[in-house]
């Protein structure tokens, strides 16, 4: 089994160019290969796992990854998936956002060399006019406004502005770029991005006239037709000062039971038949999958030890006796005599993003205090000759709040 057989095999493959040809290609030649991010914030989320995974892989086959965070993209914004025109960010912004996504990707690929790039660095002092003389004649407006991407935003009341219309001529020319400086041949990026890519590939073949390639990863959405990412309290953070590694665990813990089986194929390196083995799993029985695809994929974003303290805690606090643990989330709230409202508390603890889910929480009954349901969401919650108290909702999100 090749690589493109693999990720087809782990459905970790959406479209790819040259199908059929690709794989041999991979299989024959050790080539650089690129993925971009777009530095909207200062960490990653599950949503751009699969792509991290993929780059592993190749990675691991001998292919070598170029990793572009895009300083001038970010700025005009992606409209891909957009009903209306992304906020502009300040380059302070973006040059934190930069440092700290290379850094994350740099650690979630240790072990292999990676290139780092920023498209700010090869467009920051572009000339207008000598860009549109350089790239404008590869480009046809009439083939542009077919492309999804756009068709979508033209048909929205808001329209496509002609900032965001630029933002595939960008991307086709950091292929462009990247193919020159780093022999790349292969870009990978999300299924939306497909009409991108694919500029970038004709580009350089009308252009410099050699053949390069693409493939996308499909977005992954949960069996209720959801997006991955998205938790209660917002986004699934992969940097744990965002989102904890036990908040992290117990993500995958939750999945529903019809997710396990393709979660492992698309999040874990265990082994095909390892996965075929743990999907015959049924019952009672399917928690001990979930389990290892909790554990296997926090080891991946934060270490064996934090995965191994996850693990842990979770074992120990669904036995009753894992309160002390120091895995376990924690926020310090310095409250008087008279408390604190429930609702305002789940708020600050991030296990509600407002007022009125955490009411629906509380009068839903999915909110405990020390595993004592609290019945209204009037309560207020006071030190009582406690130190702290462990807040839950549903049954298994935890966060010790701690007494100033």
């Amino acid at each position: 089994m090749n690589i493109i057989e693999e990720l087809k095999a782990r459905g970790l493959l959406a479209q790819e160019s040259h199908e059929g040809k690709l794989g041999e290609v991979l299989g024959k030649e050790k080539i650089s290969f690129y993925a971009g991010f777009d530095p909207t914030a200062d960490s990653l989320h599950v949503g751009s796992l699969a792509l991290i995974i993929t780059m592993a892989r190749l990675a691991a086959a001998g292919h070598k990854p170029v990793c572009l965070v895009g300083g001038a993209t970010g700025m005009v914004g992606d409209p891909s998936g957009r009903t209306e025109m992304r906020q502009m960010m300040s380059t302070e912004t973006l040059d934190h956002n930069y440092a700290s996504l290379s850094a994350q990707v740099r650690k979630l690929l240790k072990g292999y060399e990676v290139e780092f790039v920023n498209n700010l660095d090869w467009f920051r002092d572009v000339n207008y006019l000598g860009f549109l003389q350089e790239y404008g004649s590869y480009f046809k407006v009439n083939e542009m406004i077919k492309n999804e991407t756009y068709r979508d935003r033209l048909e929205s009341e808001q329209g496509l502005t002609f900032f965001e219309f630029n933002y595939l001529l960008l991307q086709a020319v950091d292929y462009l770029h990247l193919h020159d400086e780093f022999a790349c041949k292969l870009q990978i990026g999300g299924s939306d991005q497909w009409g991108n890519i694919l500029a970038g590939v004709d580009l350089i073949r009308r252009k410099r006239e050699q053949e390069v390639y693409a493939f996308t990863i499909p977005l992954i959405t949960t069996s209720d037709g959801k997006k991955m990412g998205k938790s209660v309290g917002g986004a699934v953070w992969l940097e744990a000062s965002k989102y904890s590694p036990f908040d992290f665990y117990q993500y995958w813990i939750n999945v529903d039971d019809r997710d396990v089986g393709k979660f492992l194929k698309i999040f874990t390196f265990l082994s095909l038949e390892e996965i075929a083995n743990l999907e015959k799993l049924e019952g009672a029985e399917i928690k001990q999958a979930k389990e290892v695809l909790a554990y296997e994929v926090t080891k991946f974003i934060h270490g064996e030890a934090e995965a191994e303290k996850a693990k842990q805690a979770a074992l120990e606090l669904f036995s009753g006796a894992g309160a002390d643990s120091e895995a376990i989330p924690s926020l310090e709230v310095e409250i008087n005599e008279v408390g604190i409202n429930i609702a305002d508390l789940l708020m600050l603890a991030q296990m509600a993003m407002s007022k009125t889910q955490a009411r629906r929480l509380v009068d839903g009954g999915g909110v405990y205090v020390d595993d004592v349901p609290v019945s209204n969401s009037l309560v207020s919650i006071t030190k009582d000759g406690r130190d702290f108290v462990l807040l839950r909702t549903g049954k298994k999100t935890y966060k010790k709040i701690i007494f100033k």
